[in-house]
């Protein structure tokens, strides 16, 4: 027995000890048990311990062979006061061995060798979040827990769906072994680095693009812009290909536009030149400014047919409206049914923009053109640029075929259950945005599954700070992807694993979704703050624990675990490539081209030195100069520049000058 209870204040249990607590070892964290004689067993955690006193926070009780966090009743000041022994444990913290249904997280640091040991539909069957400062080991966090998923339990997920965000192209050395594990294990990799020839380009079907997604791909702000990209979309399906009909269709977009132009009731001057705008940039084989228009006896161009007399009058008006109108088709345009799935792109989708722009009417406002018209520069940009190619596919695939594609394994013909797409070579913007992008798509494919629920994808994304945000895109289009899949992804098997290092610049909804938490070393006052404010049964032992943790060590509590747990977490094996630039190695092991040029700089100051003890104040003489060498020619070992190619004291560019010892004497200073 440890001690009696000496005073109850709200949670905390103030324990008169018995015991020399000098000869115990240390007691915090530690589990304590009050016994009053019942069959429930208050369960406390020791926070604060001195020669005489302990102090415990309730955290839950036993009753028979189950733990419940939270106690209905604060333990009487009758109980008797122990240790938890081993049996009681294993309530709180697990079984120690590994086995169906449950996956090894690591070790605890509280109660030596025992292993954490954690039900997977408890962890994995939700959103999660892995927090802590940079250098406290979430790489490697991150890595343990998903290698050990695969190889500490006896029956591997082999159906699991993990797509990983890469930041920094960290995973591929710690998941691309998966395959030698077990050999139903695929592991699949995608680079944004379009020079790398030894792994697949990500690469995006810009057909399976919606309206929401080409606004975030466009970087459209305004309301107004979104029925231009509804209308490109309708377009592209339209005009894409060659044939009687598409010409048709183009020549019913131009002259809705040209009639729209003749009878704004604008100037002669004016209609003509809006005319002559839009038929030299829209143009068809059948409608340009070369038609003919024919009337009895004589034929002209449409251009002619623009003549403007010298009283600023179109004397032909009624004459081009009339030709203009036999383009225009009496039916409205819709897509076919054998076209509504349809492969184009980038450059058909450009053209699609430029016709659904004259289509809309934005010629009749020039504020309104300025907003559109952004769009299609930045599509133009977006066509022409090196980012094309991360949205260019080679065949024609449905969403859901594009999400099987990623996630199958042609080399061994089989399913992958770990995708990495490193998206270090991009920019930030364009990286949050095919992230969007992927992950929407995911969660619509998880969404039309049948039955529900009998697929499970985890979106894991790291440095998740720079890409889950409160964005404008709810402003924009009524919602953000991210906080849709927190709300609502869960029930169709689509589940969000957030990495960060800030997790007060996370979503708070997206925090607020998640029921699991692995905390690692946190410092800064802001990111604790929100911590103990967005995340659940944080206490402020917890949040002062936090700041001290070391490399790898980390607390993890939620729905997988009846108390905060305090680990270690084993490394990873093989890690993932996130070290730390080794200053040591870098700045005092030099490369061998400045390894040569400091041995010979050496050997010429050691002549300079023989020199010096011979003739004491005598400066060396010019030729044991170290020489430098012309510039694309090596220089010989030993080799020294001939004494007429430079001066006595002279330096060379690019070269130190080694001081003779006399040199360095202070000299008097001259009379005044």
């Amino acid at each position: 027995m440890l001690g009696k209870i000496d005073e109850i204040i709200d949670n905390t249990v103030k324990i008169k000890l018995e015991i020399d607590i000098t000869q115990q070892p240390n007691l915090v964290n530690l589990h304590v048990i009050f016994e009053d004689g019942t069959d429930k067993k208050i369960v406390a955690e020791v926070a604060n311990v001195n020669k005489e006193f302990l102090y415990a926070n309730v955290v839950g009780e036993i009753n028979g062979d189950f733990f419940m966090p939270g106690a209905s009743k604060k333990p009487s000041f009758k109980s008797t006061v122990r240790l938890i022994q081993e049996a009681e444990l294993s309530l709180l913290l697990g079984e120690r061995e590994t086995k169906f249904g449950y996956t090894n997280f690591g070790t605890s640091n509280v109660y030596d060798g025992y292993k954490i040991n954690v039900p997977i539909n408890d962890f994995f069957n939700t959103h999660f979040c892995i927090l802590g400062n940079s250098g406290a080991g979430k790489s490697c966090t991150v890595a343990s827990i998903f290698q050990k998923l695969y190889t500490s339990s006896p029956t591997p997920p082999i159906n699991s769906a993990l797509i990983f965000f890469d930041a920094y192209g960290e995973y591929t050395n710690a998941f691309g072994k998966l395959h030698e594990v077990n050999p139903k294990l695929n592991y699949k990799a995608y680079t944004t680095n379009i020079e790398e020839p030894d792994c697949e380009i990500l690469r995006i079907p810009i057909w399976l693009c919606d309206v929401d997604d080409l606004a975030l791909l466009l970087d459209a702000t305004t309301p107004s812009q979104l029925p231009i990209l509804e209308k490109t979309l309708k377009l592209v399906k339209i005009l894409t290909g060659q044939g009687e009909n598409v010409i048709k269709r183009k020549n019913d977009i131009i002259a809705r536009a040209l009639q729209d132009i003749m009878l704004s009731g604008n100037d002669s001057t004016k209609i003509r030149d809006q005319v002559i705008g839009v038929l030299t940039k829209f143009n068809t084989p059948t409608l340009n400014l070369e038609s003919q228009i024919v009337q009895p006896g004589y034929t002209r161009t449409f251009k002619q047919c623009l003549f403007v007399d010298k009283s600023g009058k179109m004397q032909e008006m009624e004459l081009v409206v009339e030709f203009i109108r036999g383009y225009i088709l009496e039916d409205q345009l819709e897509v076919p049914e054998n076209e509504l799935n349809k492969f184009y792109s980038l450059a058909d989708l450009e053209v699609a923009m430029e016709f659904a722009l004259i289509s809309e009417g934005i010629l009749k406002s020039d504020k309104v053109f300025d907003t559109a018209n952004v769009m299609s520069v930045r599509l133009h940009t977006l066509a022409t640029g090196d980012n094309r190619h991360y949205f260019t596919y080679p065949k024609y695939v449905t969403r859901s075929e594009f999400i099987d594609t990623l996630l199958y394994d042609p080399t061994t013909n089989g399913r992958v259950q770990l995708v990495n797409f490193n998206i270090n070579y991009i920019d930030d913007r364009l990286a949050k945005v095919i992230t969007k992008i992927i992950s929407r798509m995911i969660f619509l494919t998880a969404s039309t599954i049948k039955p529900r629920g009998s697929r499970a994808f985890h979106i894991i994304i790291e440095e998740a700070h720079r890409y889950v945000q409160h964005d404008s895109d709810i402003e924009l289009l009524g919602y953000n992807i991210f906080e849709r899949i927190a709300k609502e992804g869960r029930k169709y098997g689509s589940f969000l694993v957030l990495i960060t290092q800030r997790p007060s610049e996370l979503s708070d909804t997206c925090v607020s979704q998640a029921m699991n938490f692995v905390l690692l070393r946190t410092l800064h006052p802001v990111d604790l703050k929100y911590i103990k404010e967005m995340v659940p049964n944080v206490s402020n032992e917890i949040v002062l624990q936090l700041k001290n943790l070391k490399p790898g060590n980390c607390i993890a509590f939620g729905s997988a675990f009846k108390v905060p747990t305090p680990m270690y977490v084993d490394l990873p094996n093989p890690r993932p490539l996130s070290n730390n630039v080794d200053l040591e190695k870098v700045w005092y092991t030099a490369p061998a081209q400045q390894v040569a040029q400091a041995a010979n700089v050496q050997v010429v100051m050691q002549q300079q030195a023989a020199q010096q003890v011979a003739a004491p104040g005598q400066m060396a003489p010019a030729q044991m100069m170290p020489a430098q060498a012309m510039p694309g020619q090596p220089m010989a070992p030993g080799q020294m520049m001939p004494a007429q190619a430079m001066a006595p004291g002279q330096v060379m560019p690019g070269q130190l000058m080694a001081v003779a010892p006399t040199q360095m004497v202070a000299q008097p200073a001259p009379a005044a």
